[in-house]
């Protein structure tokens, strides 16, 4: 191993310094994956004087074969279908759709918890930072790009401080752009590229993500002011 962040702040700084060419861009927005994605994309966010959002995946899971992903749902109202496992395994349209609903309990639920009443940014036209602490396998990653194209964003860049050498690639193909600091061709684990890699709670995502909104209107009301 060549290198281990200290955590996960200090990862988002490092990685903040590897998009530093979209520092101060009105058209920049930076979507966190809760929860460990969060306090990563609040020092990108910062890094960058970018605003901050949350971007919710739910994988959606055949209930006979929990190891197959038949789609997922995401932030927005999307729904992305994994038409080649549908097909292969015929699943009904019934199924799929009762699994959708009952992630999309779970979706709602989180996005009240994170976001509380504040609605979420609207994406067409933007240039999406979709950030995660780490990347293995990318199947949650994947199905958030493309639940942002159909969402009309106007460029996805995926970064995370670490990335599976086998993954990197596959997201370089779906995203327009990645971003990484260690791409380890040798990978176990996200955490075993941590010092320090805690479970992040709720409470420290409604912090982070409300800090980091004080922060940008406070800097957009400044330049308004000062123009």
């Amino acid at each position: 191993m060549t290198k281990q962040f200290f955590d996960r702040s200090e990862a988002g700084k490092l990685l903040a310094e590897d998009l530093s060419i979209y520092v101060d861009r009105d058209d920049v927005l930076v979507l966190a994956l809760p929860g460990g994605g969060v306090p990563v994309a609040a020092e990108v966010a910062k890094g960058l004087q970018a605003p901050l959002d949350i971007f919710v995946v739910r994988k959606l899971r055949f209930p006979d074969h929990l190891d197959l992903m038949i789609g997922a749902i995401a932030s927005g109202g999307v729904r992305v279908t994994n038409r080649e496992v549908v097909e292969a395994w015929q699943i009904p349209e019934l199924v799929f759709d009762a699994v959708a609903a009952k992630e999309q309990e779970e979706l709602t639920r989180l996005e009240r918890t994170y976001r509380g009443v504040l609605p979420g940014h609207r994406l067409p036209g933007k240039t999406v930072i979709l950030v995660d602490d780490g990347i293995a396998t990318g199947s949650t990653m994947l199905a958030a790009v493309a639940a942002l194209r159909q969402l009309h964003a106007a460029r996805i860049i995926v970064a995370a401080p670490v990335i599976a050498g086998s993954t990197y690639y596959r997201i370089r193909q779906a995203a327009d752009d990645v971003a990484a600091v260690i791409v380890p061709e040798k990978f176990q684990s996200v955490s075993e590229w941590y010092k320090n890699f805690p479970l992040t709670s709720d409470d420290e995502v409604r912090r982070l993500f409300a800090e980091a909104t004080q922060r940008h209107l406070a800097s957009s009301t400044h330049e308004s002011q000062a123009t």
